[in-house]
């Protein structure tokens, strides 16, 4: 059986969305976020036999909930700090019986679905799959058998995220397959090339055209 994961934090103003929020207003900042949720929710509810909406804090399951509409299962993440928390979501799924585990962010919500299909591909070949992120670190891990060695001793949210994981695979001797690099959205300058992006495509889905109006929304009430 193969696990597809969404992790999610809860789109409160202030603590959601930080950076682009000091440049949009944290209110827009927290409206975006749970877009581009509600956008990845939609978007790849097809994908795998199990879907899992990693989500945090757990007293926001209903919220949560909400979103899913009853196409993910829902377990609240564990653990002080993103490897703990991505170690945990892992070591449950193999402990569920999964064969093969992939997780991204919320931050990415057009990622192409091309993208995670082709995780499922390799991670019949390698032990683990990672997606590079434009900004040093990924957008995307997926594991096949067991929990490898990459959630401890990283310098999470930093430049540095990619080249010590990459690191720790070579010290532990385990193979890696690269997707394609993709970016997250942390900031305006993220949040103006999706849009570019989305502008360009000639058909959207309701889900990517439902997040280019609210994108479109915030950026025109942005005059800095």
């Amino acid at each position: 059986m193969d696990q597809f994961g969404i992790c999610a934090k809860y789109w409160q103003p202030g603590k959601a969305k930080t950076r682009l929020g000091a440049t949009v207003g944290h209110a827009a900042a927290s409206g975006l976020s749970k877009r581009f949720l509600d956008t990845l929710l939609r978007r790849f509810r097809g994908v795998a036999q199990r879907r899992v909406l990693a989500y945090t804090p757990p007293e926001r399951r209903a919220e949560f909930a909400a979103l899913a509409a009853g196409a993910w299962s829902l377990e609240a993440q564990a653990g002080e700090d993103l490897g703990q928390r991505m170690q945990h979501y892992f070591a449950a799924a193999f402990r569920n019986g999964v064969r093969r585990v992939v997780l991204i962010g919320s931050d990415t919500p057009t990622l192409p679905l091309e993208y995670v299909n082709k995780a499922f591909d390799l991670l019949k070949t390698y032990p683990v799959v990672l997606g590079p992120a434009d900004d040093g670190g990924y957008y995307l891990v997926g594991t096949a058998g067991q929990v490898p060695p990459i959630f401890t001793d990283v310098a999470w949210s930093t430049p540095l995220v990619w080249s010590q994981t990459q690191s720790r695979l070579q010290a532990a001797g385990v193979r890696c397959g690269v997707l394609p690099a993709w970016y997250d959205v942390d900031d305006l300058a993220a949040l103006r090339r999706m849009d570019q992006e989305l502008a360009a495509q000639p058909v959207l889905d309701a889900a990517l055209g439902a997040l280019r109006k609210d994108i479109a929304r915030v950026l025109d009430g942005h005059h800095a």
